[in-house]
């Protein structure tokens, strides 16, 4: 009996790539989605970084087209990272994640495809931006092209964590449309926008705490190669960490009361 259960048990928990294409599909048709972190960070990019001026002005190994393109690259990953991690607020509402619990998939791997799923869209977001600024007048040295990108990709795991730590503080079906000018302030203040020392040494010193500051300093820093590198490499780590214990604090107490 003890084998035959074991045997029924579904390999990894539950994980599997079967569920994050189900998954995957079932997010990419709500065309809300798709616009808010496909197209929105490419649209400003093309508004606020192509003009004349821009093409021009040297920065780093580029030009500020470039620097402004890696920034936006960044914005998107942020986005679509959030969104999701943030369907879990959805699927609470809808009373789907409950269903879940009644099937052997495991808590561990529930939240798993949440992530990878986040790091897909997250990924696509970045390669659409880049995309965009090859053919618009963005210039950097060739290995920032891809580490520029891969860094925006990779750091922007905190806001997954982000994103379900909110998808369970939250229990709105518009979760998104809470967090989308809540991201947009986190972006400004964290120098994402605009360098953070356009607005004085006080500022600048704030940004440094904000959860987008490691984010976008790690991933322009192949280009400009300026910056305090290891403050941004703690402030993603030290993020991500509180974020992942507040979704899985929050998805205890989710679980707990089933």
């Amino acid at each position: 009996m003890t084998t035959l259960a074991a045997r029924d048990l579904p390999r990894f928990g539950g994980f599997n790539l079967g569920m994050i294409r189900l998954e995957l599909r079932r997010m990419m048709r709500n065309r809300r989605t798709v616009v808010f972190t496909l197209i929105m960070p490419a649209v400003f990019f093309l508004l606020f970084g192509t003009n004349a001026s821009n093409r021009t002005e040297r920065i780093g190994g580029g030009n500020v087209t470039g620097y402004i393109l890696v920034s936006m690259a960044v914005y998107g990953a942020m986005l679509a990272t959030t969104s999701g991690g943030a369907m879990v607020s959805i699927e609470r509402a809808a009373g789907w994640s409950r269903q879940l619990r009644l099937t052997p998939l495991k808590p561990v791997a529930y939240i798993a495809v949440k992530l990878v799923l986040a790091m897909i869209i997250g990924f696509v977001s970045v390669a659409v931006a880049l995309a965009v600024g090859s053919v618009s007048g963005a210039e950097l040295p060739a290995h920032a092209w891809v580490l520029c990108g891969l860094l925006a990709w990779v750091c922007a795991l905190v806001f997954a964590a982000f994103g379900l730590f909110m998808g369970y503080l939250l229990p709105s079906e518009n979760v998104m449309q809470i967090l989308g000018p809540v991201l947009a302030v986190l972006s400004f203040a964290g120098g994402l926008f605009a360098p953070v020392d356009t607005f004085g040494h006080t500022f600048a010193t704030i940004a440094k705490f904000t959860p987008v500051y490691g984010v976008g300093e790690i991933a322009r820093y192949p280009l400009v190669h300026d910056g305090t590198l290891w403050v941004a490499v703690l402030n993603v780590v030290v993020w991500t960490a509180l974020f992942s214990l507040g979704a899985m604090w929050r998805f205890r107490r989710d679980t707990a009361r089933v």
